[in-house]
């Protein structure tokens, strides 16, 4: 049956033009990627400076070679406002067994790539397609992509459809080469940085090749406004 990629995403945080409204914005986003969507938590009072540090588990289906990003402000009240986009090429050098920690241009009412940037942290592993879990169908109201404006709803009926899942039962992908870093150094930075998720600190870790040096630094910087 072949194999399926699966793409990891750490958002990580993002740096945003403007707070819109008269009060601080509850930021979160949607990850669009082939058929199915993803969101993070909300980053409650996170409004120009918000930090997910939340990691998406997204399968990738034949064919699809990019995402598309959208961040929203939470409302108690009325509909959740959508503040910035983004549409992200799912860069080929994931697929050689690299990590790619990168910042990326939002567009917005400020304009094209002016709404602010967004980190994120990707990489990318292959699993047995006759592993994958089979998908539950989830209803949502079908959308249109237009230029310059991103997916924006189509009035009429819901449809169904099969978002892609999260292999089960998938055993850990096993490295072509021995691990940069052991699981004494991913204890230690857990320890001296308990607010972040373990796969963050992995993450950066990969990302820095394995220097716990240059891995703490990062690490400090993710966590200066927390």
């Amino acid at each position: 049956m072949g194999t399926v990629g699966r793409l990891s995403i750490t958002v990580v945080q993002g740096k945003l033009a403007k707070n819109y409204g008269m009060t601080r914005m509850d930021p979160y986003c949607r990850v669009r990627l082939g058929y199915a969507v993803y969101e993070t938590p909300t980053a409650h009072n996170g409004a120009k400076n918000p930090r997910w540090n939340k990691v998406i588990q997204c399968t990738v289906p034949p064919g699809v070679d990019s995402f598309y990003l959208e961040i929203f402000d939470e409302r108690a009240f009325s509909m959740d406002d959508r503040i910035a986009w983004t549409h992200i090429p799912i860069p080929e050098s994931l697929k050689e067994g690299k990590v790619v920690d990168e910042w990326y241009s939002l567009s917005g009412q400020q304009g094209d790539d002016k709404e602010g940037m967004i980190n994120l942290i990707m990489s990318y592993t292959s699993v047995s397609a006759s592993m994958m879990m089979q998908p539950q169908p989830v209803v949502l109201m079908p959308t249109v992509y237009q230029q310059g404006v991103g997916y924006v709803p189509i009035a009429g009926v819901p449809t169904i459809y099969n978002p892609g899942m999260v292999p089960a039962g998938v055993p850990a992908p096993v490295a072509n080469s021995q691990p940069l870093y052991n699981e004494e150094d991913l204890k230690s930075l857990q320890d001296m940085f308990p607010n972040l998720d373990k796969e963050v600190i992995r993450s950066v870790m990969e990302a820095q090749l394995g220097n716990k040096d240059t891995a703490i630094n990062s690490l400090l910087q993710m966590t200066e406004e927390l």
